[in-house]
């Protein structure tokens, strides 16, 4: 198995891949004209965010890259993909797609999941209308991906079908080293209803292993997609995610993100409000600690009227970690009646903990509503103060701080969602495993966050617990 770095990547790296899938010439053209791009842009295109971004931390040298990867399933995932026996789910190992589960039913009503491979083969005009909504002169990343990947996850729920259970997207990298671009699609029809839930993980490396992952959503006209990120890779590891999310007429989606591992995320999303009475809400839980870095920018643009769209960031940094958030708002000129929200907050529980926040406007019409906010502060030693005189230690009273400032935020959220973030934050907080098994431990965070709104279900917890 040949390997290479990301530093002497070239058109012969590029030709084996497409010969090793017999991709069509279109792709492959595709595939070597982006390389040029790539070759050709800078890692920021922005002067304004340039010396803010520490994507530079991420050593071409050290990257390692091949056409395939080990197909191992590291031993820390074996309980969580037991749990996954019966769920609608593909897994993705490194560049394998290690299991798609997908009932009789749900195929017999048109749901197709598969790798990326097989999509280019049977759903051939889908993914060539994603891969031509993504410009790979917008972002260095992006042309990266569209020119190298070696992997991808395709779903493709039909018109007029709704999704009881979610759909589990589990990606792991390989226990070998080798980093994985990973090409991603996802297309909603008309009417549809899904949710999606994808994991991210990574074994335990003293390397700069990446995951490096391009992901296209389109939303058809009234279809709504609700998707949750949980981003649990081990510090040593590097993951870059750039996503685009295009949405039709009365289309809806909420992006729910929790990123939590790695010593560097990158994160660049997009929403394109297209049709009339389209709605985007993001939420981004971001836990920093040690030297980790995340480097966020959510950009929405509306271009219909009467859209909405939500932006919500939060960072909780400890040590000195690091967080960088970018946002901005465009409002076209057929934008009328749009009404756009964006904020980033950040609380730095440590003297050497940073976060910049940048966020923008850019209007272009009349008779919209938009506004943005950013607040970078530390914790309040009064707020300290206050609980340690109820008799918490500063530990617990900085925990309960945290809970009230992520509080407003997890009401946007399911229960479950809720749940897991709470979870994944104790666990962080308590340097355990990042995983989210559903144990008995787990569990206790989803009953409390079923009952925390409900205050009939609050009194019918009481007296179980009398």
């Amino acid at each position: 198995m040949s390997q290479e770095t990301l530093s002497t990547i070239n058109i012969s790296h590029i030709d084996k891949i497409s010969s090793s899938r017999n991709e069509p010439d279109w792709l492959k053209e595709y595939r070597k004209n982006s390389l040029t791009i790539y070759d050709s842009l800078p890692i920021e295109l922005s002067p304004l965010y340039n010396k803010y971004t520490d994507a530079k931390k991420m050593d071409p040298e050290k990257v390692s890259l091949s056409i395939s990867t080990t197909e191992t399933i590291p031993k820390f995932l074996e309980k969580r993909l037991v749990e996954l026996e019966n769920e609608t789910c593909i897994i993705q190992i490194g560049t394998n797609i290690h299991k798609i589960n997908v009932s009789d039913e749900l195929k017999s009503k048109g749901l197709v999941i598969s790798s990326i491979a097989d999509a280019i083969k049977n759903n051939f005009e889908l993914v060539k209308k994603a891969l031509e909504a993504s410009k790979s002169q917008d972002d260095k990343f992006t042309a990266l991906n569209n020119a190298a990947f070696n992997s991808g996850v395709f779903i493709h729920i039909p018109r007029n079908l709704v999704l009881e259970k979610p759909i589990h997207i589990l990606t792991c990298l390989s226990e070998d080293g080798i980093s994985t671009i990973s090409r991603n699609v996802i297309f909603a029809d008309e009417n549809s209803k899904a949710t999606i839930v994808q994991e991210l993980y990574s074994p335990k490396l003293e390397t700069q292993q990446a995951y490096l992952e391009l992901l296209n959503t389109s939303i058809a006209q009234n279809a709504q997609l609700d998707v949750t990120t949980l981003q649990m890779m081990d510090e040593h590891a590097i993951n870059f995610s750039t996503r685009r999310t295009d949405l039709a007429q009365d289309a809806k989606v909420n992006w729910y993100s929790g990123l939590f591992g790695t010593v560097l995320s990158r994160y660049k999303t997009e929403y394109f409000l297209n049709g009339p009475g389209s709605s985007s809400n993001d939420s981004e839980v971001i836990f920093g600690n040690n030297e980790q870095t995340f480097d966020i920018q959510t950009n929405v643009t509306h271009v219909g009227p009467s859209t909405e769209g939500r932006v919500v960031e939060k960072s909780i940094l400890r040590n000195k970690s690091k967080s960088v958030f970018k946002g901005m708002i465009r409002i076209e000129e057929k934008a009328t009646k749009a009404n756009s929200f964006l904020s980033g907050r950040s609380i730095l529980l440590d003297k050497d903990a940073k976060s910049d926040s940048i966020p923008g406007l850019e209007i272009l019409t009349n008779d919209v509503k938009a506004t943005h906010s950013a607040s970078v502060a530390p914790i309040d030693a009064e707020q300290i103060f206050y609980l340690e005189t109820r008799c918490l230690s500063k530990k617990e009273a900085e925990r309960t701080i945290i809970e009230g400032f992520l509080e407003p935020l997890s009401r946007k959220m399911s229960y479950q969602v809720r749940a897991w973030i709470a979870y994944l934050i104790e666990s962080k907080w308590d340097d355990k495993e990042l995983t989210i098994n559903t144990d008995d431990e787990l569990a206790k965070f989803v009953e409390i966050e079923e009952t925390r709104y409900n205050e009939d279900a609050e009194i019918e917890q009481h007296y179980k617990y009398r």
